[in-house]
């Protein structure tokens, strides 16, 4: 049975620059040789952190903007490729945590584009980016529940579980990948000038390198208002 990720009409219709890409693969194994790719595209963030700051980056400039008409202040709630971005200009590398993550903050701060990477056996139903209701629970890393505020963007899933609080700010510790997970929905969203042509190739390379180090097939996709949904497969 199929299951599907998508955005609400209304996400679209208040951010109609976004581009948004999605990937599935499953039968991933726990191990891979991922670290010279790892630091590859970590080099790649490196350099044009040479230049500036991450908050003078396009893709991150238009988060920003993004965040602000939100309501939110951006320099307090940052998109996680900022985030990413920010850590490694200050810590000169990223943590180690699991070589599937590793691969996708990497490519993250290649193409300054935030990156999800979710456990599908986590997720309950269809997932969709759209304005909480203030009911949703979501699960913070320290393992708090929290609720996110009425009309806050959220990643939600039929059980009304909030798999990411503030769109692209912060995922979940319910859904994150974990030494156990073998299948994997993975969402990139941009909204800069360039995202038309830069969502496909960081999808494309996120794919390339899962055929090369895991061995498995994924499934892509590019999101648009008019083409909004990306199924994906279920495990159940």
């Amino acid at each position: 049975m199929s299951r599907y990720f998508q955005h609400a009409p209304a996400v679209w219709a208040a951010h109609p620059d976004l581009v948004a890409g999605a990937l599935y693969a499953n039968g991933l194994p726990a191990e891979a040789p991922v670290e010279p790719v790892v630091e590859r595209y970590i080099a790649v963030a490196r350099s044009r952190l040479a230049g500036g700051t991450e908050a003078e980056l396009p893709e991150i400039q238009a988060w920003r903007r993004a965040f602000a008409r939100m309501g939110l202040k951006p320099t307090q709630y940052r998109c996680a490729s900022e985030s990413l971005l920010r850590r490694l200009r200050k810590e000169g590398d990223l943590p180690r945590i699991h070589p599937l993550i590793d691969l996708c903050n990497a490519i993250s701060v290649a193409f300054a584009i935030p990156v999800a990477a979710l456990d599908t056996t986590r997720i309950a139903g269809d997932l969709e980016v759209r304005p909480a209701s203030g009911d949703e629970r979501y699960l913070a890393f320290s393992g708090e529940v929290e609720r996110p505020e009425p009309g806050e963007l959220v990643f939600a899933d039929a059980g009304g579980e909030s798999h990411a609080r503030r769109w692209t700010h912060r995922q979940s510790g319910h859904s994150a990948v974990r030494a156990d997970t073998t299948s994997v929905l993975i969402v990139a969203e941009a909204l800069h000038d360039s995202a038309p042509s830069d969502v496909p190739k960081l999808v494309a390379a996120i794919a390339d390198e899962l055929r090369a180090l895991w061995t498995v097939t994924p499934s892509t996709g590019v999101l648009s208002a008019s083409a909004p949904r990306f199924a994906f497969a279920s495990n159940a």
